[in-house]
């Protein structure tokens, strides 16, 4: 197996894990901070936009091969086995059905909306200084 292969094997298995996360929130034996973690993730994961923008060097990309993928290892470690076999079966038969990739706006929401804090506490950070500058 090539390391291509290998690289495919491993982001198909990532993609199937999310999906995991998404089916166990809702299973009974999950417990509430596995849930919550998962939740986390799982909107992060799915949110068509970055924590972290791609445009960024080096750290655009480190939220997609370091931060996320320990994120589920995470909460996969926190799910109990059961819990865990039958989210991945459900997860296997939802993309051999679908193929396609759902989407979080809740997640989308919550990064928006974490961008929108920096940059306001940046503002009032900075305010000070920008007025003694002015005048």
């Amino acid at each position: 197996m090539s390391f291509l292969d290998a690289l495919r094997r491993w982001a198909r298995q990532l993609k199937r894990d999310v999906l995991a996360l998404w089916f166990a929130r809702r299973h009974p034996q999950t417990p509430w901070h596995a849930k919550a973690l998962g939740a986390f993730v799982v909107a992060y994961a799915l949110s068509p936009i970055d924590l972290i923008p791609d445009f960024i060097p080096v750290l655009g990309f480190l939220d997609d091969v370091i931060l996320l993928p320990g994120l589920i290892w995470l909460t996969l470690r926190l799910l109990p086995p059961q819990a865990l076999a039958d989210s991945r079966d459900k997860a296997q038969a939802w993309m051999d059905a679908r193929r396609d990739r759902p989407h979080s706006r809740v997640g989308a929401v919550v990064i928006v909306l974490l961008w929108v804090g920096v940059v306001a506490a940046l503002a009032v950070w900075a305010w000070p200084w920008v007025r003694n500058r002015m005048g």
